[in-house]
């Protein structure tokens, strides 16, 4: 990812399982002063439209932990949904947060998509 011709992040996929297409995209923005600029939004997507045009998925995920509050509300805004919470299962600073799932399905993309 680059602002103003300045890398700044990356996008990435994954498969979770190939054998079942199960695919799990991710977002790393390196520095925090570029936090909270719209950047992750766009970016991810970009990444999503881009996934979608290119891969025959159905389904993309995204995984996250609960303190992480900003990446979950860039994945509502993209329309993904919740699909599972694992409780207390991520360790930081001494305290225990939940892993959240959130997926997103061709054709709520696709429905999403003619709205703009």
């Amino acid at each position: 990812m680059t602002v103003d011709e300045k890398v700044c992040g990356i996008v990435s996929y994954y498969f979770e399982d190939s054998q079942s297409v199960w695919l799990e995209m991710g977002i790393v923005i390196h520095e925090g002063q570029n936090w909270n600029k719209g950047i992750g939004t766009r970016a991810l997507k970009l990444w999503l439209d881009h996934i979608f045009n290119t891969l025959p998925q159905v389904r993309v995920g995204l995984t996250t932990w609960s303190g992480n509050e900003r990446m979950i509300r860039v994945a509502e805004k993209l329309g993904m949904q919740l699909e599972a919470r694992i409780r207390k299962v991520r360790l930081f600073e001494g305290e225990y947060y939940d892993s959240i799932r959130m997926g997103l399905l061709r054709e709520e993309w696709d429905e999403l998509n003619k709205l703009v």
